[in-house]
């Protein structure tokens, strides 16, 4: 159903430079005390900085109808939501708050983007208002990348749903279930075309939840669908609104990002694991023997290796490893007969694959979540 979502939010990228800058109309909130200062945002791209570090954004991407968000001291609401789209098709926007860069735009003081294997800790907090009028989902948005990018579409989008409202399911189909957090998710993930994309749905609605960004990135990177050496470049927290919207609110978000982490490479820190890719290659297609060493003190019960193939290459068969998918970020995992790896041993798995352009190989690999060194 939602497998266009973030391609067509990549049609943003040469106007939201340009608009973000624009004015916003400023509202003033009646109160017991002292005026509060609220801005209004009605710009199809625009934005407003709140808490002195975090950016709130219209992001009106799917829909020319007329969308306004207030930004409020600790949050904002969707207070004009006009139009409806078909719900098999894109929302009409994503109205958010984000801690980090986006297409540009980078909030006040952000140390993002930061490797993932150097952030120990990674805090967030976010409060929802919902109404009951609308179709939408209530989606807390992670990024990731394999460069410290801060334009345009990344490599891979966790999605955490905390709502959802009508007839709309997240982008590709459901894998499994997962405990992050001490809550059990339903696991969607697949593709827009654009970018790879992994969902945790919540079986009912979450007004607000404290929790760590990392344990949702741990879970990526263990499912194949990031590394350790890529980068967290940002936290994002707002709405996908199909029909209506008004009066959806982010009430407050909070986001840190802690380094401190181990660090891919860092000195005195032996790796767990070690590569070797061995290819022999043809002109349109190659083959790899893939050796993934234990170079840990204890053996490895069921194994996952995951890496990227270079642009324009693609597996067409696979020996001693299942291989999914077949190109881009994918994961070799282990047949029901090699899954241990004794400490100190190893084991070896294969593929068939075509290319197009210049050949290249992988440069980065990780063994069930670590990072490898490569031989």
């Amino acid at each position: 159903m939602k497998t266009w979502q973030r391609c067509i939010r990549s049609l943003r990228a040469a106007t939201a430079a340009a608009v973000v800058a624009l004015g916003s109309l400023t509202a003033l909130t009646a109160g017991a005390g002292p005026a509060q200062a609220d801005t209004l945002i009605c710009e199809q791209f625009g934005s407003t900085t709140i808490q002195g570090r975090y950016v709130v954004q219209n992001n009106r991407w799917g829909t020319s109808e007329t969308q306004c968000v207030n930004a409020t001291a600790t949050g904002f609401e969707l207070t004009r939501a006009d139009g409806s789209v078909p719900t098999n098709g894109a929302p009409k926007s994503y109205p958010s708050v984000f801690n980090g860069c986006h297409y540009t735009n980078c909030s006040p003081g952000t140390n993002l983007p930061m490797q993932v294997s150097a952030i120990s800790s990674a805090p967030s907090s976010i409060a929802y208002g919902y109404v009951g009028n609308a179709v939408y989902n209530a989606s807390y948005d992670i990024w990731l990348d394999p460069t410290p990018r801060t334009d345009g579409v990344n490599r891979t989008e966790i999605m955490i749903w905390f709502n959802r409202v009508g007839p709309i399911q997240p982008i590709g189909s459901q894998t499994g279930t997962a405990t992050v957090g001490g809550r059990t998710w339903a696991v969607w993930t697949g593709s827009n075309g654009s970018n790879d994309v992994i969902s945790f749905v919540a079986p009912s609605a979450i007004s607000n939840w404290s929790f760590d960004v990392m344990d949702f990135v741990d879970q990526t990177v263990a499912r194949g669908m990031a590394q350790p050496s890529w980068y967290l470049t940002s936290v994002q927290a707002g709405f996908e609104p199909w029909q209506n919207g008004a009066g959806l609110r982010v009430d407050s978000f909070s986001s840190t990002v802690n380094g401190g982490g181990s660090g891919p490479g860092d000195p005195g820190t032996p790796a767990a694991c070690k590569v070797t890719y061995a290819t022999n290659v043809w002109p349109g297609g190659f083959t790899a023997d893939v050796t993934v060493a234990n170079t840990s003190p204890t053996p490895v019960d069921g194994w996952k290796v995951a890496f990227t193939l270079p642009s324009g290459q693609r597996v067409t068969q696979a020996w001693n490893a299942t291989i999914t998918p077949s190109s881009g970020a994918v994961t070799a995992s282990n047949t029901s007969g090699n899954g241990r790896i004794a400490a100190n041993g190893s084991q070896s798995f294969g593929f068939q694959g075509t290319y197009t352009g210049t050949f290249a190989k992988p440069t980065q690999f990780s063994l069930n979540g670590t990072a490898c060194a490569v031989a």
